[in-house]
């Protein structure tokens, strides 16, 4: 049996690793042409493995292995008309009680809606049922769902651009696993697949991942 502690690995004391001063580098150049080398290489994979490796390598691969899901996101659920959206949790800076807003002069672009004070702050709000083109839903589903559910003031925030968009309900935060995320069928007609860069599973829902940069560059084209 060879035993790699017995090995001499001059290449670390005389050959090219060490002094140099191996007189067989004039021959070989490297010592990795030495037959030294070689017959040392050749020592190391003969021997026998450690005590302790077949029960390492054993413990190793009798682990139960575990999915990779992603990464974990985070992201803020809402509903505009029929449609239910999110938005990263970075960019959504409250959900406030939906107060009066006050419409602005020469503002008709579909946009902008106007002024709302926001703990004594004025903020422009927004549609953002118009940007994304959410469809609007119903008569009837519109009566009954307003019986359960609250309209919020979502306010937003991304590159200095702070704005409030009325939502017809929100959930709150949800995090998942990048994973679970779903391609945007390209066969989808509605117009929020431009925002959407995924569809991500909820509660029996497909929920739009906005897409936050587009959706802010588009409101501060619309704001300017």
């Amino acid at each position: 049996m060879n035993d790699e502690k017995t090995i001499d690995d001059c290449w670390n004391r005389i050959g090219v690793r060490g002094d140099g001063s191996c007189p067989e580098l004039t021959l070989h150049v490297h010592c990795r042409n030495c037959p030294v080398y070689s017959a040392a290489a050749t020592g190391v994979l003969d021997a026998d493995a450690p005590a302790s490796y077949l029960a390492e390598r054993t413990a190793h691969f009798a682990r139960p292995a575990h999915a990779d899901k992603g990464e974990m996101q985070s992201v803020v659920i809402f509903r505009v008309a029929s449609e239910w959206l999110a938005l990263p949790t970075s960019v959504v800076v409250e959900v406030a009680n939906l107060l009066p807003v006050h419409s602005l002069p020469h503002r008709s672009n579909g946009v902008v809606l106007g002024l709302a004070s926001v703990r004594g702050e004025l903020l422009v709000c927004v549609s953002l049922g118009h940007v994304v083109g959410a469809e609007p839903l119903d008569a009837a589903w519109s009566k009954e769902l307003s019986k359960t559910t609250y309209r919020r003031l979502l306010v937003i925030r991304r590159d200095g651009v702070r704005v409030g968009c009325p939502v017809d309900d929100v959930f709150g935060l949800h995090r998942f696993h990048a994973a679970e995320l779903r391609n945007v069928p390209v066969t989808v007609a509605k117009a929020t697949v431009t925002y959407s860069t995924a569809l991500l599973p909820w509660r029996g829902h497909s929920v739009g991942a906005l897409d936050d940069q587009l959706l802010f560059y588009t409101l501060k084209r619309s704001l300017g």
